[in-house]
């Protein structure tokens, strides 16, 4: 399964098919390019039955924040829906975060971690709609639009002389771009500056989720590796978003470290992101004498024409209504 990923990324990204085999031109290709005409046609249903509302989409009681993206695989998402989860929480609105939670929910343990500490919470589940009536329920939820008074609403000093940090201000919507069943108040398109959209081909001939023109529903759009000057490294394997490692996996990944210990007459280290880490620590010891490390990653903002972190956060306190303190 893993080689036939690395093929569709291949053609994915590949900026001449001219240059690939003729396997994949004449077998592989057309068979992605009829499987990508079913899911268009598919995508197309869905929206018509949002668009005539024979689908409901849902307005929850608190402001939503959506962060998604129009390609497959790693945008930058979990960093994004990191550091507006701290900025709401740090200011006295306690966020909930909504996420599917994929291969065993190693995404939301990160967050977890990250996060620990803060009054942020994390809902895991297919229907976020239900996850989040749920924690409703049982945490109680406050409106951060709505004052309680006929002053604008205010929240420059500690609100824990007034809110309970146990209700929920806002929602935080976890690759939420193709979530149409809630409204949201925002929507944030992480696109990946290395590679943006590919072959700009719908699944799974390309890697858009949606046509380019779903952009048009973006309120804010962030590039991220926009500044990427990266590490030096000796060798690489790449595996799939979310790639659950099994036995045969770490018997590679021993014989290649073997290799370039030979090769360059010293102990090469391992680096893994922190989702794989996650997934499974335990199989990862098992490349013990080999120094295994997890490369943990966090938001950073770049000044670009006009567009700075404090106009970001003020953006987001102009969703939720409220003046915060820091977001001048």
């Amino acid at each position: 399964m893993e080689k036939v990923r690395a093929v569709v990324k291949e053609i994915a990204y590949a900026e001449n098919h001219a240059k690939l085999s003729p396997l994949k031109r004449s077998v592989i290709i057309p068979v992605l390019s009829f499987a990508s005409s079913l899911y268009t046609l598919a995508l197309s249903l869905r929206h018509s039955l949002y668009r005539f509302r024979l689908l409901r989409n849902h307005r929850l009681a608190v402001p939503v924040i959506s962060v998604g993206n129009l390609t497959w695989g790693g945008n930058g998402k979990t960093p994004m829906v990191e550091f507006i989860a701290r900025f709401l929480a740090d200011s006295g609105i306690p966020p909930l975060i909504l996420t599917r939670g994929y291969a065993g929910g190693d995404e939301a343990r990160m967050l977890e971690r990250h996060l620990f500490g803060r009054p942020a919470k994390i809902g895991v589940g297919a229907n976020r709609a239900a996850v989040a009536a749920s924690y409703f329920e049982r945490y109680g939820y406050f409106d951060p639009r709505i004052s309680t008074s006929n002053q604008s609403p205010c929240l420059d000093q500690k609100v824990e002389s007034h809110l309970n940090l146990e209700k929920i201000g806002a929602v935080i919507l976890d690759d939420g771009m193709q979530h149409w069943s809630l409204q949201r108040d925002l929507e944030i398109v992480m696109v990946n500056g290395l590679t943006l959209w590919g072959n700009c081909q719908l699944l799974p001939l390309g890697p858009l989720r949606e046509p380019l023109t779903a952009l048009k529903r973006a309120d804010v759009a962030v590039i991220h590796n926009a500044d990427l000057i990266g590490a030096s490294y000796v060798d690489r394997l790449d595996f799939s978003d979310h790639h659950a490692f099994q036995a045969r996996d770490v018997d590679m990944i021993r014989r290649r470290l073997e290799e370039l210990e030979d090769k360059f007459d010293s102990k090469p280290i391992v680096v893994v992101t922190e989702k794989d880490y996650d997934r499974d620590s335990e199989i990862l010891k098992h490349l013990h004498p080999f120094k295994v490390l997890a490369l943990c990653s966090e938001l950073q903002t770049i000044s670009h024409i006009g567009c700075t972190e404090n106009g970001f956060k003020k953006l987001l306190t102009e969703v939720l209504r409220v003046k915060l303190p820091g977001a001048n």
